[in-house]
């Protein structure tokens, strides 16, 4: 397994296994919508109403703390699946989800999904190993998230998700979000998050142009990650 690929959902894949028709089905039931930056998709403690892919642009998936702060866990990206965990559960969403730029989204809604799964039986199989593929994830990041230094933090999250960038668009080079939301990965405050900016700048880990960052050598970067 490839070491991101303990931090990564993996939800651009969900679709792989299906045939042509079976995909042909699930496009009669996709509604296009469309998020502008800042805008909420869904909120923690709401009722679910459907499942959203991504066609373009970024979503993150964050818990609000002490009803203010945030804790990212995920950013989600182009062809990535997300809101079917609390309809497969028939819970409310554990969590919110809010656009980072402008964003197309294919919708299928709650009874159209209820459909699907009932007409394409391997979409539920498929649905169910990658929750429990998303359980590793977040046990990998909250194990990262307590154990490791804050700069280690970092460099490990830019690396990883810098990777899941590139693959999805290869025009994309590097890691361009907020200061603030990739301090909220990583847990710490913007102030403290351009402090282990310039520590890695420093080691000549990441290159840095006004809001994006590069890891320079991968290589590298791993090799600093395992050894602290």
């Amino acid at each position: 397994m490839e070491f991101t690929s303990r931090f990564d959902f993996c939800s651009d894949l969900l679709f792989d296994e299906l045939t042509k028709t079976e995909r042909n089905q699930m496009k009669k039931f996709q509604e296009r919508l469309f998020f502008q930056s800042g805008e909420r998709i869904f909120y923690e403690d709401g009722i679910p109403t459907g499942i959203y892919q991504i066609v373009s642009g970024k979503v993150k998936k964050y818990k609000t703390i002490l009803g203010k702060d945030e804790q990212i866990f995920y950013i989600y990206t182009k062809n990535d699946l997300f809101g079917y965990h609390a309809l497969l559960s028939n819970e409310r969403y554990q969590d919110s989800c809010k656009a980072i730029e402008d964003v197309e989204i294919n919708f299928i809604s709650k009874e159209n999904f209820k459909e699907l799964l009932l007409k394409i039986p391997k979409l539920k199989d498929s649905l169910l190993y990658n929750m429990a593929h998303e359980f590793g994830v977040l046990a990998n990041t909250i194990a990262v998230l307590a154990q490791k230094s804050q700069t280690i933090r970092l460099a490990l999250f830019l690396m990883v998700l810098q990777k899941r960038f590139e693959n999805k668009d290869l025009n994309t080079k590097g890691v361009d979000i907020t200061r603030e939301d990739l301090a909220n990965i990583i847990g710490t405050s913007r102030e403290s998050l351009s402090r282990s900016l310039n520590q890695l700048k420093t080691k000549k880990l990441i290159e840095v142009d006004k809001r994006r960052i590069k890891v320079i050598d991968e290589l590298k970067i791993k090799e600093y990650i395992y050894a602290s």
